[in-house]
């Protein structure tokens, strides 16, 4: 039962953390210390609750990633804003897979202390994201490729626990010109490619024995409440940001990063 309990746990944080601007490897990493889970809720477990969450925002943009496939090597006019939209999704991940390549053991082995300094660093991005807005594009389709490289450069700063990627990625994409809506949604098509290349790199070390998963019965658990609480996160989201700014998120951010460097600096 303490097996599923922490499953389940990590589940819905990594649901809403994911796609909320908050962090969601932040937050597992400090769920795992708070709570000393063994080594069976370590980055592998983290990673398929990422697949669960890859998978909620699949269905969510269905009708976009359904066009886009469509359109990446068609020549049909008609296609042409998907097809740019595939490309520009294709480039801005570039920037994360070589830092992941370069730094990715560093940066996901960080002392927890480290993750409290980088959520206090989210809330700062937060904070000045309304105020980098230029509104001058109406749909992420209009990013030229040097703006979209910039969005891609901003998820892979996110690779470090405690940056969120989400909130990166959308205020990059309010500074190069997008509005909240459109900054939302090229950031969570965004995350489609890393999360599944993720995925995929750390599938081996599981296949090989080299990484550890819960039970069955935990697993399908805490996948089930990731994809169910990734969706609600996904549709909230874009819901909230029609009308609202990210400043609950900034000030969330910072209560708990500064929270975290407390207690770290407790023990």
């Amino acid at each position: 039962m303490v097996e599923v309990f922490y499953a389940v746990l990590l589940g819905v944080v990594q649901g809403a953390a994911e796609f909320l601007p908050i962090s969601s490897s932040g937050h597992l990493r400090i769920m795992q210390e708070l709570f000393a889970m063994p080594e069976q809720f370590g980055l592998a477990y983290d990673l398929l609750l990422h697949m669960a969450t890859l998978l909620a925002v699949c269905v969510y943009f269905r009708d976009d990633l359904s066009h886009m496939a469509r359109a990446t090597f068609s020549r049909d006019p008609a296609l042409a804003g998907d097809r740019r939209l595939a490309w520009l999704v294709v480039l801005a991940t570039v920037p994360a897979g070589i830092i992941g390549l370069a730094g990715g053991d560093f940066f996901v082995g960080a002392p927890v202390i480290y993750v409290g300094g980088a959520l206090i660093g989210t809330s700062l991005i937060l904070a000045a994201a309304d105020r980098l807005s230029r509104r001058s594009l109406t749909a992420a389709e209009h990013l030229d490729w040097r703006r979209a490289l910039l969005v891609g450069v901003a998820q892979g700063v996110a690779i470090m626990p405690g940056i969120s990627r989400s909130g990166a990625t959308m205020s990059m994409g309010l500074a190069v010109g997008l509005d909240r809506a459109q900054a939302a949604r090229f950031s969570f098509l965004l995350s489609v490619p890393i999360i599944l290349l993720a995925g995929l790199s750390q599938a081996y070390e599981v296949l090989t024995g080299q990484a550890t998963l819960p039970g069955p019965v935990a697993a399908i658990a805490g996948v089930l409440a990731s994809g169910v609480t990734g969706y609600l996160a996904i549709a909230g989201l874009m819901s909230y940001l029609k009308r609202r700014s990210f400043a609950v998120f900034s000030v969330y951010t910072a209560v708990i990063g500064v929270s975290v460097i407390a207690w770290q600096l407790t023990l």
